[in-house]
């Protein structure tokens, strides 16, 4: 009698504990519900709910199978696996934006540098521009100091051929020196060939002779060296006078001929376009 009576007053104890604990846990879980689901979390979710109902045993049941550990584990192990996915998303997400922050660097850099060179090539452009334009200035001066000098001819040399009296005929010593003069002018541009011819006597005749002279040297340099007509200016002076260095006037006597070369500029301003071209 005594045993059974102390088994139920055991069994009472027991009831009365497994009570006062559901009511104490269902307590506090209904006091942190409210804050946890005000709280913010990862995935955006409502956070796991704490199930509240309580068996004889309360939360720890040493008599729990595995399918209800698993059962009650289930939930946890899904919202890690969210988690988990979400951290690779957002992993990503950051290669992402870092790889396409850096194309948007290196493309800026490529465009600072292709603006670069673009403006080294402006500027190189420019310097040859202007060093262009230099020289044009420089072969616009030049050509026209050449224009205005055309017609100014300077006398280079002057040859000298002597007439026997009452003759016409070149002698060989004066062939010779009509050829050192002419043999350069093949070659050579801008220039002309003045013959003046001076006979002794008077008046008429002398004016004739004269000119018979200078025909003659005219025709040499014409047949034997192909000096254009164009280019020579004969004269037929008579018996002009001759002055010394004194300035004294000298009469000739006999016949003689005067052979000037006279050059402008041309030969300059080829050359300096020579100068240039290289």
């Amino acid at each position: 009698m005594k045993n059974r009576i102390f088994a139920v007053l055991l069994v009472a104890v027991l009831v009365s504990v497994s009570a006062v604990a559901q009511q104490t846990a269902s307590t506090s879980t209904q006091a942190a519900t409210p804050a946890a689901t005000m709280a913010q979390n990862a995935t955006g979710k409502q956070p796991l709910t704490v199930e509240t109902k309580e068996g004889f045993w309360g939360k720890i049941n040493p008599f729990a199978r595995k399918k209800y550990v698993q059962r009650q584990l289930h939930p946890v192990a899904d919202r890690l696996n969210e988690l988990d996915e979400l951290t690779a998303t957002n992993t990503k997400n950051i290669r992402d934006v870092d790889g396409r922050a850096t194309e948007g660097i290196r493309l800026a850099a490529s465009k600072a540098n292709e603006a670069d060179q673009h403006a080294i090539d402006a500027g190189n452009r420019a310097n040859a521009a202007q060093a262009t334009a230099q020289q044009a200035n420089t072969r616009l001066s030049t050509v026209e100091t050449a224009v205005g000098n055309i017609d100014q001819y300077k006398p280079i040399t002057q040859t000298e051929i002597h007439f026997k009296p009452g003759q016409s005929v070149l002698s060989k010593n004066a062939k010779e020196a009509l050829d050192g003069m002419a043999t350069t002018l093949k070659t050579q541009r801008g220039y002309v060939v003045e013959v003046q011819g001076f006979s002794a006597g008077h008046g008429q005749t002398a004016i004739s002779n004269s000119q018979k002279m200078a025909d003659a040297v005219v025709r040499y340099l014409v047949l034997n060296h192909e000096i254009p007509v164009y280019r020579i200016f004969v004269v037929g002076m008579g018996n002009a006078p001759k002055t010394d260095a004194d300035g004294k006037a000298i009469r000739i006597t006999g016949g003689r001929v005067e052979v000037s070369l006279l050059k402008n500029n041309l030969d300059q301003l080829a050359a300096a376009d020579q100068l240039q071209a290289k």
